[in-house]
C-alpha cells in the first residue's frame, strides 16, 4: 500500500472516531490528511470506500492475532478457548478504540459483512485446522469438522455485540472456566 493511501486511511480513522462516519465528509478527511480532495478521490471513490478501507485494516488485526495464537504450543482445548476470547476481545478493542465506529460497525452490517468476508474465510480455516488437530490428537471426539467449525464460528460472531457491552464482557471473563467447560465438553 502506498504511503499516501495509508496516510488517508489513518486520517479517516481519526476523523471517523471524532465526528462519526455519518457526519464526516470527504473534505474533512482531505483536510485531516493535509492532502487535497483530488488526491483523496484518486484512491477512494466515496466516503463509504474510505470507511471500508478503515474497517478492513482494523479487521486485519484480528487475523494477525489469531495467526499468532495458532502458532502457540497450547493444547487444542486451550487454543480453542483462547481463539474465542482473542476474537471477542480484538473485536471489542477495534470498536472501542475507534470511538463512534461501534454504532457504524454494527449498523452498516451489509457493507461491513463484505469487508469481513476475507477475514471470515481465514478465521474459519484456522478454526477448522484447530478442530482437526483436536480430533487427530484425541482431544475431541470424531466430529463433523465442517459443521462444528460453522457452529462455533457463528456462535462467536453472535457474541460480538453483547461482548462489546462492558458488563457482558466482564461477566464472560469471570465465567471463563464455565464457558470453556461448556464448549470443550460438547466436543468431547
Amino acid at each position: 500500500m502506498s504511503k499516501t493511501k495509508q496516510l488517508l486511511i489513518d486520517a479517516a480513522r481519526e476523523v471517523f472516531a471524532r465526528l462519526g462516519v455519518t457526519h464526516t465528509t470527504m473534505n474533512d478527511i482531505a483536510e485531516a490528511s493535509n492532502k487535497g480532495r483530488r488526491t483523496l478521490y484518486t484512491y477512494f471513490k466515496s466516503k463509504e470506500d474510505v470507511y471500508m478501507a478503515v474497517v478492513s485494516q482494523e479487521l486485519e488485526l484480528l487475523n494477525v492475532r489469531l495467526k499468532q495464537l495458532m502458532k502457540t504450543k497450547l493444547s487444542p482445548e486451550e487454543k480453542l478457548i483462547e481463539f474465542i476470547y482473542t476474537h471477542l476481545s480484538t473485536i471489542d478493542e477495534i470498536i472501542t478504540n475507534n470511538g463512534s465506529l461501534q454504532a457504524d460497525f454494527f449498523s452498516d452490517i451489509k457493507e461491513v459483512q463484505q469487508v469481513r468476508l476475507r477475514t471470515d474465510v481465514q478465521e474459519m480455516r484456522m478454526l477448522r485446522q484447530l478442530l482437526t488437530e483436536g480430533v487427530e490428537q484425541g482431544c475431541f471426539v470424531d466430529i463433523d469438522i465442517e459443521m462444528a467449525t460453522t457452529i462455533i464460528f457463528y456462535s462467536i460472531r453472535g457474541l460480538e455485540v453483547p461482548y462489546t457491552k462492558e458488563s457482558v464482557a466482564e461477566r464472560m471473563q469471570h465465567r471463563r472456566e464455565h464457558i470453556a467447560n461448556f464448549i470443550i465438553k460438547g466436543l468431547k
